[in-house]
């Protein structure tokens, strides 16, 4: 089965429910844009896995003379595997603040905040999750992001354009779109997404307002949707875990020597592409909320999220490296 939480929304009769459904939406271009598997059910009792091929290399075609026989060549898959992660948090209200919250219901706030927190957690995994136990720079122990699985693919490509001010934007923004295009080129279709930091969708967007080919719109929420050549452009945002704040896409520290420099990531979305893993529709979203005519002054509420991402051809997500989005320090 293949659902969006916009399909998700409709099997679920709790209003809380639904609207955080939407807060989701809201919150995510990508989340919202996803198509979710939603197969996955337990094995051996406790775990969620869901296993998939993925083509690596695609076969060939080729011409062959009388008597002769053809040159074999066959696609190349290999078996993976992948779980979803159970994200989201909980926060705690006492009750006398709930009861004397004025025209912002505080418990409304909690949740609203609480799902914004997930939609920034969950793109953080997408594009640096690791199922591994370790390492460096990766959130470790979830599912593979795709700084991993491009990791040494044919849609890996790396410039050395800069565009670090507005001089060298002015300069380089045909030299910028020329390298995005030829990058885009080495994917199979045309990506029906950019993932970048918000520095990297400011030079973009400046860059695509010049040659022409920026687009702008509105979507069921009121959110301004913005395109280079038809193609979403979306900014993957922050995350904040409990003391410090970083973009999700980082950006290189500057040097004497170097640009600070970023990455830009591009994905075709579609169950034979990039997509979600999640369980059971109906169960992929669940809503605690806290009871405040129970005894007791500091109440419990809980936001939970089971969703994962898959890719299931290399060659429909791509990462171009080495954008130089900062100038050189003196």
């Amino acid at each position: 089965m293949a659902i969006t939480l916009a399909e998700a929304k409709v099997g679920y009769a709790d209003k809380v429910d639904q609207q955080v459904i939407d807060e989701f939406r809201r919150s995510s271009l990508l989340l919202d844009a996803l198509t979710f598997d939603d197969t996955i059910s337990p094995t051996g009792g406790s775990n969620l896995v869901y296993g998939y091929m993925r083509l690596d290399t695609p076969s060939t075609a080729g011409v062959r003379q009388i008597n002769s026989e053809y040159t074999a060549n066959e696609a190349k898959r290999t078996k993976q595997t992948a779980s979803p992660v159970i994200l989201g948090g909980s926060f705690e209200i006492d009750r006398v603040i709930q009861n004397t919250s004025g025209a912002i219901n505080e418990l409304d706030f909690q949740i609203k905040q609480k799902t914004k927190a997930g939609a920034n957690y969950f793109h953080n995994l997408v594009i640096n999750g690791t199922s591994a136990s370790s390492g460096a720079g990766y959130v470790v122990n979830t599912f593979d992001g795709l700084k991993k699985i491009l990791t040494g693919k044919d849609t890996e490509m790396t410039t050395t354009i800069n565009i670090s001010d507005s001089s060298a934007l002015d300069s380089n923004y045909n030299a910028l779109l020329d390298e995005v295009d030829t990058f885009l080129s080495l994917l199979d279709g045309k990506p029906d997404m950019l993932l970048m930091n918000g520095k990297m969708l400011t030079k973009l967007r400046s860059a695509a307002r010049r040659a022409g080919y920026y687009g702008r719109d509105r979507d069921e929420f009121g959110r301004t949707v913005e395109t280079y050549n038809g193609i979403r452009l979306m900014d993957c945002g922050q995350y904040y875990n409990g003391s410090t704040t970083a973009d999700v896409i980082a950006t290189s520290t500057p040097t004497s020597a170097a640009f600070g420099t970023t990455d830009l990531y591009a994905v075709k979305l579609g169950l034979d592409a990039f997509h979600g893993i999640s369980v059971d529709g109906s169960k992929m979203l669940k809503t605690y909320l806290p009871d405040f005519n129970a005894p007791g002054a500091v109440k419990k509420g809980e936001v939970e999220l089971i969703a994962g991402a898959v890719l299931k051809n290399s060659r429909k997500a791509g990462v171009l490296h080495g954008i130089g989005i900062l100038p050189k320090t003196s």
